[in-house]
């Protein structure tokens, strides 16, 4: 009997690697996307993995491995697949040697995500097949499914996840590893990999009749399946919204898609006209029901009974077919307070921002934690469009308002994001003379999607010990003058804000970077310290320690006072400030914030604030 595990999407997609002979892979971090890529580095050391500084690079990594002859893998969440759609759109031109699997993650309802796009598009756009599984034991056999047809097909494939399917666990049945045979030479093909003109011509001609084929294939393939039921409803369906529909209508007539590009239009004819009245169920965009409809099929159901947006759920679905309101899992909500997301306690970005708003700066912001930083009482970041753009809008905007922007406005971005797509517009700003301020906010991972390495971390996916880039000689070999590059402490608010006005008032590039490593990694627990303290008697409730948003610090009303509290303190006094010890890693902003000496470090300790200071010194 085989062994069978339960597995969540992402672990069977990282298993699926594994089993059918994957050699090389690479990703960059995106939830939710992440965990299939951690995955095969924890358990597959059979695969070369890696993170890539970005998913353009990730996916020509492995379209380089593919032209080697061994069959590869690139994953990313959906917004991933935009920078990676250079390379793309022309390996559908010139196909494979191993197969080639490209997953993308997609986030219908935008839990960690700045859009909500629908990844089915790019497959119809690149001329490449897609897949969409619709459990953890599909997730698992269609990377097989996709690497075979890449091979007997020669095109790159792309397979569609979305995050529920990525992070819910479903039983798998687990096989062994297939034998993998490496290459012993590279083949030599100039027509067929050399995408000059006088090539893509004729390589373009061989993705439409590659097409062709794909589209006879997807008539018998089983990925496509009707599962005869009640003739009555017939439902349209794949991935994750298949396993809603069969729970609110398991009697229902189903056309399951597995292959969701290229469509079965023999087969899509021949469910529609076997049952009475249909419904497309899909999230997102209406891609099937416009396919459908295009056959001449206008009386089916889609986005008519069903939202646009969001993500589906089986109450959905059953008020949409049926016109029932029932509630499926949903938490009371009565005299629950709400619950926005925010900054770690000791977040080495929480000092930065808060002198951010102090000043009143524009701030063009960036992808990553600190985006929370938009959010109140911080309030300090003003846009946030897409990785890299906080560096190419500063630059705009110190083109745009010239002499007038000096002193306004600074472009924040995380360490990782800056490698990712902040260099060629941090490039852009020295070579155009522009005067815009860049702040690197290293914290030495990319902290957002759980804690992955960078190549400014030192450290490769797998834990071995690397090079790490350096900012400072990254920011002179890209032409910022040296004495216009500053790496502060960013616990030290007299320090950041010193530095932050002198160079944004500067006409000419300049660089700050803001080091601090997370306080969650865990090769910096030695900045861990005792927690910091607030004196009841001092405190004067001025509430200048909340503007920095810590959830290790509450707020005491008079009436909780201890009567003998409340006998020494001023009417006018209202409430005084607390911090709860199980919260507070000692990072010592708050007591930089209070005037009046009421916070207090623990007694022989400096915090973080100290520590940092004794290995950060202004100019260094």
């Amino acid at each position: 009997m085989k062994k069978k595990e339960v597995l969540l999407g992402n672990e069977a997609f990282a298993r699926g690697a594994y089993e059918y002979g994957v050699v090389v892979a690479s990703a960059y971090p995106g939830t939710p996307s992440t965990e299939i890529m951690e995955n095969i580095a924890r358990h597959y050391p059979e695969i070369y993995c890696e993170w890539a500084p970005n998913e353009k690079v990730a996916v020509e990594v492995a379209m380089g491995a593919s032209f080697a002859g061994v069959r590869a893998l690139a994953s990313m969440k959906h917004v991933g697949v935009n920078v990676a759609a250079d390379p793309l759109m022309t390996f559908s031109y010139t196909g494979v040697e191993g197969g080639f699997v490209l997953i993308t993650a997609d986030d219908p309802q935008l839990h960690s995500s700045q859009n909500e796009q629908d990844n089915r598009n790019y497959a119809k756009f690149a001329k490449v097949p897609m897949l969409e599984p619709s459990d953890s034991q599909e997730a698992k056999d269609f990377v097989g499914e996709a690497l075979k047809i890449s091979e007997e097909f020669d095109t790159p494939v792309m397979v569609r996840s979305t995050t529920r399917l990525s992070h819910c666990r479903t039983v798998v049945e687990l096989g062994e590893r297939m034998k993998v045979e490496i290459p012993e030479d590279l083949k030599k093909n100039f027509r067929k990999y050399v995408m000059l003109p006088v090539n893509g011509r004729v390589r373009h001609r061989f993705v439409e009749e590659r097409l062709v084929r794909l589209k006879e294939f997807v008539e018998k393939t089983p990925l496509n399946r009707i599962e005869r039921g009640d003739t009555k409803i017939g439902i349209i369906s794949s991935g994750v919204p298949y396993m809603y529909s069969k729970e609110v209508l398991p009697e229902a007539s189903y056309l399951k898609l597995g292959m969701v590009w290229p469509l079965p239009e023999k087969l899509i004819k021949e469910f529609i006209e076997s049952v009475d009245e249909v419904y497309i169920v899909e999230e997102l965009d209406p891609f099937f029901e416009e396919y459908i409809k295009a056959l001449g099929y206008t009386h089916v159901h889609g986005k008519d009974k069903l939202p646009l947006c969001g993500e589906l759920s089986p109450a959905i679905i059953e008020k949409a077919i049926l016109g029932k309101d029932v509630k499926y899992f949903i938490m009371p909500r009565e005299n629950l307070p709400p619950r926005p997301p925010n900054l770690c306690p000791g977040c080495p970005h929480r000092g930065i921002f808060y002198v951010l708003k102090k000043l009143d700066l524009y701030v063009s912001g960036d992808i990553g934690c600190y985006t929370l930083a938009a959010l109140p009482p911080l309030e300090a970041m003003h846009s946030c469009v897409c990785m890299g753009a906080s560096v190419s809008n500063a630059h705009g905007i110190a083109k745009a308002l010239g002499k007038n922007a000096l002193g306004k406005h600074v472009a924040a971005i995380g360490e990782s994001t800056f490698l990712h797509s902040g260099v060629t517009p941090l490039m852009d700003i020295v070579y155009n003379k522009s005067s815009a301020t860049v702040v690197i906010l290293d914290n030495k991972i990319t902290a957002m999607t759980g804690h992955q390495e960078t190549p400014a971390s030192g450290y490769t996916i797998r834990g071995e010990k690397t090079h790490a880039i350096d900012f400072v000689e990254l920011a002179k070999a890209l032409g910022v003058k040296e004495e216009n590059i500053r790496v502060i402490n960013p616990y030290d608010v007299k320090m950041a804000e010193e530095a932050i006005k002198e160079e944004i008032n500067k006409d000419e590039p300049s660089v700050i970077i803001s080091e601090g490593p997370c306080v969650l990694l865990r090769r910096a627990l030695e900045l861990q310290k005792k927690p910091y303290s607030v004196d009841p008697e001092k405190c004067v409730g001025c509430r200048n320690c909340l503007k920095i948003s810590c959830p290790a610090i509450s707020w005491v009303p008079r009436e909780e006072f201890p009567e003998d509290l409340k006998a020494k303190k001023k009417e006018s006094i209202k409430g005084i400030a607390k911090i709860d010890p199980l919260f507070c890693p000692g990072c010592g902003l708050c007591s930089q914030l209070c005037k009046v000496g009421a916070i207090k470090a623990p007694e022989g300790e400096e915090g973080i604030y100290g520590f940092m200071k004794k290995f950060q010194k202004k100019g260094e």
